[in-house]
């Protein structure tokens, strides 16, 4: 099976205008863009801090390898194979005391969705990876099913999908004696779920699936225990969610953090794209952002 990506693939950074605006950019200085995906939001960035420093971080090979190239007219930047979660051991090696604003992007891609090899998506048959780096040695999604029972699967697509009928695909799974693969994860859903509840129960379960590969919310949560430690005082954070499980926990932490007097939130309802940009981008259309400035 050949991949359908290429490096001139089609690229719409989410809430683009409404990050750069929130940041508060300064020309002098340094920025972190958590996710940088193909680097869409990190362009702009760069654009704006012409004696400032961006670092960079994705856990996919292959998001960096193609952000490098898009970013490479700039020489003031580093982007850095690995999980945002890192940013302390990054910022020690780069002698940099504090960064003056933390952008993260935490949706999937459209070109990690669009990839017919990795099993993001429902609809390409190929095996469940959804592995962010396929190149670790962490389990794949085959092999957490293969691995899980019964219990341990409707748990996942309980807590990671917020789906109804995830005992029922969860018996299935484990009951049926095809090799797991997306193509058979679809069939046993569509066995399981009524029609028109299909496009979004297959989606949560994929969610679900990935969120539970890669560790998603474990990075989130240790991210937002530690950014503050980080951001400069006037520092601004800017996060994008897509769910609700995020959206809940990056809610809980800025108001902490707002009674503690330690940070001012900037969103008292998480911004949300225009409609103009979810008619150009349908994928955006769960997106929410919500901001806060360190307080000092």
């Amino acid at each position: 099976m050949t991949s359908i990506l290429s490096e001139s693939y089609s690229h719409y950074p989410v809430m683009l205008t409404e990050s750069i605006d929130n940041l508060n950019i300064k020309e002098n200085g340094f920025y972190v863009d958590g996710t940088v995906g193909l680097g869409g939001h990190s362009i702009e960035i760069l654009q704006e801090i012409k004696k400032g420093f961006l670092i960079g971080f994705d856990r996919d090979s292959n998001s960096i390898k193609i952000a490098n190239k898009r970013l490479a007219s700039f020489d003031n930047f580093e982007l850095i194979h690995s999980s945002y979660t890192n940013l302390e051991e990054t910022c020690d090696r780069l002698n940099i005391d504090g960064v003056d604003g933390i952008l993260l992007d935490l949706g999937l891609s459209s070109f990690q969705l669009e990839d017919n090899q990795r099993g993001f998506s429902h609809r390409y048959n190929s095996s469940l990876d959804m592995r962010f780096d396929d190149k670790d040695d962490s389990l794949t999604a085959q092999e957490i099913i293969e691995n899980s029972s019964v219990r341990d699967l409707t748990n996942i697509f309980n807590e990671f999908g917020e789906e109804r009928n995830s005992f029922r695909i969860a018996r299935a799974i484990k009951e049926s004696n095809e090799e797991i693969n997306a193509d058979t994860l679809v069939s046993i859903i569509s066995r399981k779920t009524a029609y028109k509840y299909r496009i979004k129960t297959y989606s949560r379960i994929f969610q679900a699936l990935r969120i539970k590969t890669n560790n998603e919310l474990d990075h989130l949560e240790s991210f937002l225990n530690d950014f503050m430690n980080f951001l400069n005082p006037g520092g601004r954070i800017v996060i994008i969610s897509y769910h609700s499980m995020e959206d809940r926990m990056v809610k809980h932490k800025f108001k902490d953090l707002k009674l503690n007097k330690e940070l001012q939130v900037l969103s008292k309802k998480p911004f949300t794209p225009t409609d103009e940009e979810i008619f150009d981008n349908k994928r955006s259309r769960s997106a929410k952002m919500r901001v806060g400035e360190k307080i000092g």
